[in-house]
């Protein structure tokens, strides 16, 4: 894949992190709507999934067990890091 594809599924990613949080902000506060609970659960499971595609693609996104699992060799110290595109 190009690096284009890799940054296009970065802000993916970061596009749905921005709503995930953005709604766990609302239910601090609004903890009963059904909604937005629902709304809050379908980011974060399609969270999931961009992340584990990207992962699968491109190795890990964090490191200290909470990304992926890495490949031989280990994956972390590849780059270019998700920071440095």
């Amino acid at each position: 894949m190009s690096c284009e594809q890799q940054i296009s599924m970065l802000k993916k990613i970061q596009e749905i992190q921005f709503v995930a949080l953005e709604l766990n902000l609302y239910l601090d506060t609004h903890p009963m709507d059904r909604d937005a609970i629902n709304d809050f659960n379908c980011a974060a499971e399609r969270l999931r999934k961009h992340v584990k595609a990207y992962e699968d693609e491109y190795g890990p996104l964090l490191n200290f067990g909470f990304g992926g699992y890495s490949n031989e060799p280990w994956q972390w110290s590849q780059g270019p890091w998700p920071w440095e595109l």
